[in-house]
């Protein structure tokens, strides 16, 4: 053996040790906020979504497989640089206890650890998957509902008056919509917040895959939200009309939560639609 091969064996152990010493590192300091995250998902139903988001991250970094198998690992000591402020902001937010700040942090050692172990080139290739691991990540209940209380009132004011249109008699007071059989309360799970989040995530992967251009990428983005805003107000107007119709069955259980999954299946199917037509424009 040479010294030539004696030099890359050495490199290639330390690169070994190196990773498996973030790794540990990573799960220890880490593996509390990501049962948290885990919990969350299971009780909290507008991130039930957060279990599929780290295997789309993962699937939008094989769409580049062919760009990482051509590029020569430069370890970055910029890397460790990024790895130790995404740390120091992992422990002000634990002595804090904000959450959110916690997932971000662990999204920033990600990216150091890519940068120093892989270098600068891999670690733009996977810049936005790691970025997208944001969605599941849920926001601090004092956001959710500074939110939700708006996108409640606007879609409630804007279903009322369709429905007030249509020739119902309908009585509306902030988030309670009123009919003469029947009272229904905008509450928070009926904002569309959870809608919205979900299709953002669904349009940002479909904007990253696609062959549009940047410009078309951030269109796309940007749709998922006049889309959810709409689909709520469509499904809270069909809500009532059934309601007013067909007795406040409609507005309960089954039904309910069925016309809430068939809203936002035709807000994805209406995403793949645009995105066919900015990449025919």
């Amino acid at each position: 053996m040479d010294f030539r091969s004696k030099d890359v064996l050495s490199y290639l152990t330390l690169k070994n040790l190196a990773l498996v010493g973030l790794v540990f590192i990573f799960l220890f300091l880490y593996y509390p906020v990501i049962l948290k995250l885990i919990e969350s998902w299971e009780v909290d139903q507008n991130y039930s979504h957060g279990f599929f988001i780290p295997f789309i991250s993962l699937y939008l970094i094989y769409t580049k497989k062919e760009q990482l198998k051509n590029i020569s690992p430069t370890p970055s000591n910029m890397g460790l640089l990024v790895t130790i402020m995404g740390l120091g902001l992992f422990i002000l937010s634990w002595i804090a206890s904000l959450d959110l700040v916690q997932g971000i942090s662990m999204l920033i050692v990600i990216f150091g650890s890519v940068l120093f172990l892989f270098g600068v080139e891999v670690s733009r290739i996977v810049l936005f998957p790691i970025c997208y691991l944001i969605f599941m990540i849920p926001l601090p209940a004092i956001i959710w509902n500074k939110l939700s209380l708006p996108l409640s009132l606007f879609a409630s004011s804007i279903s009322t008056h369709i429905m007030k249109m249509l020739g119902l008699v309908v009585l509306r007071e902030g988030n309670v919509i009123t009919l003469p059989n029947i009272t229904l309360q905008v509450v928070e799970a009926c904002s569309g917040l959870r809608s919205l989040i979900t299709l953002m995530a669904l349009s940002a992967a479909l904007a990253y895959i696609s062959n549009l251009t940047r410009g078309r990428k951030i269109v796309l983005f940007f749709c998922a939200i006049p889309i959810a805003v709409v689909g709520n107000v469509i499904r809270l107007t069909i809500t009532g009309i059934l309601s007013e119709n067909f007795g406040k069955q409609m507005a309960e259980g089954f039904i309910h939560e069925f016309s809430g999954w068939l809203v936002f299946i035709a807000g994805f199917l209406l995403l793949l639609l645009i995105q066919r037509l900015l990449e025919r424009a």
